[in-house]
């Protein structure tokens, strides 16, 4: 931050310390001369500074103002809910004593376009200490609420001069040539802080003096063209728009603005939307295409047409980069975005014409659309986005003028059953169902066959529609509903499948011939019904050119017990295990055993050396509540993980876990030991130990390196030793002496009992 507004911070946070003078105040000047970075600045040195106000609240208004909308992000930010069915003005006397109550209050207001009524909305005017602060861009809005106005000016020259170049990078100087040329560029900038740091950005790798005054003069021919200061600054912005590289990329930034204003936008779903919309080159690996998009994402935003949101991995467009967008929009090509405009029913009919090639109406509550509409003519539609409007019906004929979709998105509405007219859309490659949780029925898909990407997670299908079978070009399907035998194999190009929600109990079981089958799969989430499927699933996996990135599988009909954010887990549940009867992917991470009740001979062990051996790249283990379940890894004389070594013991024999960082053994009654007397396990990864009410269980056989005077160290990475019982502590065995103390530090003692009741209720349901 400069000087300047340095100053100009100083100057408002100096009327926020002021008691019972200047309560309200207005801070106000051009769009994109950076009030609410100011204020951004100001909220979180008053957040820091919680000695002087009870509670500081943001909120941001936008253009598209809405009383109902204000009241909702106030109460919220209190952390209360206001009743969705109250009228207004109850909502706005309910809120008024909420504030009132709160005692000395800042209220931020960022971004108001026009004239506010404290009394509608249940503001109450500032009192005992408490600040209205409001960020406008037009002084009558500061009038109409009597605040006291301060005033953002552009940029001093030198100011706007120094922030060019911290943004265009110092080295420029080096160029005396160019410095005539820059000044006048920074000219063009008019001092906004946002158009000065939008076109540095996109010219920070030029340094030919061609290029510079080509830029200059295309500078000045957009702002001697425009009259009104929006327009000059939009023509500004637009120069960086215009060196984006190429049309493609110009595109993917435009497909922002189909997001609602001031929304913070999940950088995956972001990438997602650019691939179904097919900006991303079709490649063969999921992985590479979301790389493409990550890439492009970072160029959007190292050309500040993105930036970065507050919470993490979010992204934002400005408000005034994305008026520019939509100003693009509205000729060539062109959009309809009514998005998070809080429409109660959907835009007219003569604003669906005919050249519209993307509509986006997300975000809505409550929108309807009229059974007696006639079917928008919108021949060169491409792309419709009606998520989250809470839609209850569609005409049947709605989709009948719309023979070019490509992307339809209606996830998160409760509709029950979908229109007839979407069977004959031909050009579909995305349909996006997920979370409508109503949705019972479906039209025929015969003649959707270019369909891609289909997604009917959370939905209540239970049976696929008619035609399915017929979708030969899916690379990506979600579903709930059971699968008839032999249709997945049909769908030879699927590259993401995922099948029933596996944490919910379910009987939505896949084959493992049939996902063996699907050779260009990358990520796989389902459940088979035993262990003969999951064979025969890892047979199959033996005879694959490429292994899958990720996979989930549950083998049970019931929900998953254990989390965690591996990319490739397996969880048995409740399954009966005999001698050589599981076998488990090599490049398994996370491996859970729940209930299962153990078939084995009295002097066998859970995993036999050929197991472990096989999964040298396993991360977690956990092994909760299994029968009979004597000892876990065998005995067998051969070594895994490499040469076999002594220490103390000439007979001990070393085994390998190298990437075992967490290993979780619960509510074991039976178990006597972890391996036999003479292995041990050698894990240098290892973090975590979770020991539970395993009673029986007398020693632990971890490796501890000795150092030089003999002493053992802890494993390097290690960081807690859960257990349940102190005693059950004091009385396992360890290989050195000094073990006992060494590892005390780590030691956490947690008595959950109710938290085990809890657990055996989730295992047995």
């Amino acid at each position: 931050m400069n000087l300047f507004q340095c100053l100009l911070e100083f100057g408002i946070l100096a009327l926020l310390g002021t008691k019972n003078l200047n309560t309200q105040i207005g801070v106000w000047g051009m769009r994109g001369v950076g009030q609410t970075t100011i204020m951004k600045i100001i909220n979180n040195q008053l957040l820091n500074e919680n000695k002087k106000f009870n509670i500081v609240i943001w909120i941001t208004v936008s253009k598209d103002m809405n009383i109902s909308k204000i009241q909702k992000s106030i109460s919220r930010a209190m952390g209360v809910t206001l009743p969705k069915d109250e009228d207004g003005t109850i909502k706005a006397r309910m809120l008024y004593d909420m504030l009132t109550q709160k005692g000395k209050y800042v209220l931020i207001l960022d971004d108001l376009w026009d004239k506010l009524s404290l009394d509608e909305v249940g503001i109450p005017k500032p009192s005992n200490g408490s600040k209205l602060v409001v960020t406008t861009r037009m002084l009558n809005v500061c009038h109409h609420l009597e605040c006291r106005t301060v005033r953002m000016p552009t940029l001093p020259k030198q100011d706007a001069l120094s922030l060019f170049l911290e943004k265009v990078g110092r080295d420029i100087l080096n160029y005396p040539n160019l410095l005539p040329i820059v000044e006048s560029v920074v000219e063009q900038c008019a001092g906004l802080p946002l158009v000065i740091v939008t076109i540095a950005s996109s010219m920070k790798s030029i340094r030919n003096v061609h290029e510079w005054r080509n830029a200059l003069n295309e500078l000045s021919r957009c702002v001697k063209s425009v009259t009104g200061l929006d327009e000059k600054v939009f023509q500004q912005l637009q120069f960086s728009y215009d060196h984006l590289e190429d049309k493609i990329v110009q595109h993917y930034f435009l497909c922002c603005a189909l997001y609602p204003e001031d929304l913070e936008i999940f950088y995956v779903e972001l990438i997602q939307l650019w691939i179904n919309e097919g900006l991303v080159e079709e490649i063969d690996s999921q992985q590479a295409e979301f790389d493409q998009g990550y890439t492009i994402l970072n160029k959007l935003k190292s050309n500040c047409l993105l930036e970065n949101g507050e919470s993490p991995n979010h992204v934002k467009l400005h408000d005034l980069v994305r008026d520019m967008a939509l100003s693009i929009t509205s000729v060539k090509p062109r959009f309809l975005v009514k998005a998070g405009m809080q429409l109660k029913e959907i835009p007219h009919a003569q604003e669906w014409t005919e050249d519209l090639e993307k509509v986006s109406l997300m975000g809505n509550e409550y929108l309807q659309i009229p059974s007696h509409m006639s079917p928008p003519k919108c021949q060169m539609l491409t792309t419709l986005l009606l998520s989250s409007s809470f839609i209850i019906s569609i005409p049947n004929c709605f989709f009948e003028q719309m023979k070019l979709l490509k992307v339809l998105d209606l996830s998160w509405n409760p509709i029950k059953s979908l229109p007839s007219s979407i069977s004959n859309l031909e050009s579909l490659t995305v349909l996006l169902l997920n979370s409508c949780r109503f949705l019972e029925k479906l039209p025929s898909f015969s003649k959707l066959e270019a369909l891609k990407k289909l997604d009917l997670e959370g939905t209540e299908i239970k049976n696929l529609p008619h035609g399915i079978d017929r979708l030969v070009n899916l690379n990506y399907l979600h579903l709930d509903a059971k699968v008839a035998s032999r249709i997945l194999s049909k769908f030879s190009c699927l590259r993401q499948l995922v099948v029933g929600n596996l944490y919910e109990n379910s009987n939505a079981f896949v084959k493992g011939e049939e996902i063996g089958e699907l050779k260009k799969l990358e990520f796989f989430q389902g459940r088979f019904y035993d262990l003969n499927e999951l064979n025969t699933y890892v047979q199959a996996l033996h005879g694959r050119r490429q292994q899958l990135s990720r996979y989930c599988i549950s083998v049970s009909d019931r929900g998953l017990v254990s989390g965690g954010n591996w990319e490739k887990s397996i969880e048995l549940n409740g399954c009966k295990i005999y001698r050589d009867g599981v076998k488990f992917p090599a490049d398994l991470q996370q491996l859970s055993i729940n209930c299962g009740i153990v078939d084995f001979c009295e002097e066998e062990a859970f995993f036999p050396c050929w197991v472990i051996k096989n999964v040298q790249k396993l991360e977690v283990l956990r092994v909760l509540g299994c029968e009979q379940m004597d000892e876990t890894i065998a005995s067998d004389t051969a070594v895994v993980g490499g040469e076999g070594t002594s220490s103390s013991n000439s007979n001990s024999m070393y085994f390998t876990l190298p990437k075992l960082r967490k290993l979780v053994l619960h509510c074991l009654s039976d178990l006597r030991s972890i391996c036999s007397a003479n292995r041990i396990m050698v894990c240098d990864s290892l973090e975590e130990i979770h020991i539970r009410y395993c009673p029986k269980l007398q020693k632990i056989p971890l490796h501890l390196p000795l150092l030089d005077d003999g002493q053992p160290s802890p494993p390097p990475l290690l960081n807690k030793i859960f257990i349940s019982s102190k005693d059950w502590w004091e009385s396992v065995e360890w290989d050195h002496p000094n073990a006992k103390s060494l590892l005390q530090p780590f030691v956490d003692l947690l008595r959950l009992v109710m938290g085990v009741t809890i657990l055996w209720f989730l295992l047995e349901v």
